[in-house]
């Protein structure tokens, strides 16, 4: 009966230490996951603050340098620069005059009548064929009389320098144009074509082949100093 309830005893004594020692392998078990949980929490945690620092770093680095003075300086500088700006370079064509100058001096002397506004034509077709402008329109304005009031040659047939030719003006010996842009044309391609181009250049050379006459240069040159002054 002694050795049964010693056996007892020891059967109980080693249950709790088994028990116990259970108890505290669990222990270091739940303690051991809890570190690992906690260390897990602190990497993430000080990687979320190491990123969330880098994204406040760059946005405020990226908002100093809109804010900056200098930036906003250069932009300006670049907005303003003389350099964007292209200045066309001044072309003078004739009698230091540009295209459009020489233009709109030609108008201010072809009168208000069937001509007016013909100046840019005239002195393109000169320029391109060789014909002083001047001389030109001096000769228009003779032949026509469209300073005041154009001849009814000039409106009916629109011949504008009184060349003679075919198809002819109303049956008659002068020229008929379709259109008064095709008069001009046609007036000015023959200053170039028997005039200018065999060295018949001026008021004087001009005069004894195209007109009979005598007193017709000194209208043509009273024309073109009229012309030089407007």
């Amino acid at each position: 009966m002694r050795y049964l309830k010693i056996t007892i005893a020891l059967i109980f004594v080693v249950g709790i230490l088994l028990l116990s020692t259970g108890i505290a392998l669990n222990s270091e078990e739940s303690i051991q996951k809890i570190k690992n949980t906690t260390k897990v929490k602190e990497i993430d945690t000080k990687d979320m603050a190491a990123s969330a620092s880098m994204v406040f770093k760059e946005e405020e680095s990226v908002s100093s340098t809109k804010n900056t003075p200098n930036n906003v300086l250069t932009e300006v500088t670049m907005k303003t620069s003389p350099s964007s700006v292209i200045i066309p370079p001044r072309v003078e064509v004739y009698d230091g005059l540009t295209l459009e100058e020489l233009a709109d001096k030609l108008n201010r002397n072809l009168g208000n009548d069937y001509i007016a506004g013909k100046g840019y034509l005239i002195a393109s077709e000169c320029l391109a064929r060789g014909v002083d402008p001047y001389i030109a329109v001096a000769i228009m304005l003779h032949e026509t009389g469209c300073k005041s009031s154009c001849s009814s040659l000039a409106r009916t047939c629109n011949n504008v320098g009184g060349q003679k030719g075919s198809p002819g003006c109303n049956g008659g010996s002068y020229k008929a144009f379709a259109t008064l842009d095709e008069g001009i044309i046609g007036f000015i391609a023959n200053l170039e074509k028997n005039y200018f181009k065999v060295g018949l250049t001026t008021i004087d050379t001009i005069g004894p082949r195209y007109a009979e006459g005598s007193s017709w240069p000194s209208k043509i040159h009273w024309y073109v100093d009229q012309i030089k002054v407007s």
